[in-house]
């Protein structure tokens, strides 16, 4: 899929979802500010975004996020070519992730994005050591998160502000690897009989679990 066709979330006929053409949505003349789609000025705007990004263009919703954007970053292992990286990428853009580094095969599954990896900035590493000199490099600690034995409860532990959180793929999770090399090993609290928790989910969990610590909560939309 192309950086400017339709996604998943933009098939809609119409102003179904989103909003309608400015001069019906609107009162007053069209906006001439540069942040603004012409196209989508005149069109309408359904895309899977926030309602004061209405008829922006893509690059000026990035800059504004980019202004914004938290310190900690997001890095999923892909060596198997997980499904589960659409839904890490959705989550990351929803809480405003630094960024989203895909470790092993560069190919994954989009759809389960709707649309979000178009303002959300992603890295490719080709294996676990180049994600840890490049987390290195860049002043952040390395937190895997994998419910294995001495790793400290997430729900409890106080997370580093400038971090790499570190999932595995569904199924083996953190690779032994990159468990050597974490700083540190977080677990999700479970409590009943599945030994794991599905890796989007568990993404979600830790990447709250930064937010409730650090974020500036009025900051939220």
């Amino acid at each position: 899929m192309g950086a400017d066709e339709p996604g998943p979330t933009e098939w809609q006929a119409g102003p179904t979802v989103g909003v309608g053409p400015w001069d019906v949505e609107r009162d007053g003349p069209l906006p001439t500010d540069p942040q603004y789609d012409p196209q989508l000025l005149a069109d309408g705007d359904t895309r899977n975004v926030v309602d004061p990004y209405r008829y922006w263009t893509r690059e000026a919703i990035v800059a504004d996020l980019d202004t914004r954007r938290h310190p900690f970053h997001v890095a999923i292992e892909n060596f198997a070519h997980d499904a589960n990286i659409g839904t890490v990428v959705r989550t990351a853009n929803a809480f405003l992730a630094s960024a989203v580094h895909i470790v092993g095969r560069r190919r994954w599954n989009r759809r389960g994005a709707m649309v979000t990896d178009r303002y959300q900035h992603l890295r490719h590493h080709e294996n676990v050591a180049d994600l840890i000199a490049w987390a290195r490099d860049s002043g952040l600690t390395v937190v895997a998160v994998d419910n294995t034995p001495g790793a400290q409860p997430l729900e409890t532990v106080a997370l580093p502000r400038d971090c790499m959180l570190l999932f595995g793929q569904e199924g083996p999770g953190v690779s032994d690897h990159a468990q050597d090399h974490a700083d540190l090993t977080v677990s999700i609290a479970q409590f009943g009989s599945t030994r794991s928790i599905n890796a989007g989910v568990a993404a979600g969990i830790a990447m709250h679990a930064w937010v409730r610590q650090h974020a500036d909560l009025e900051q939220a939309w």
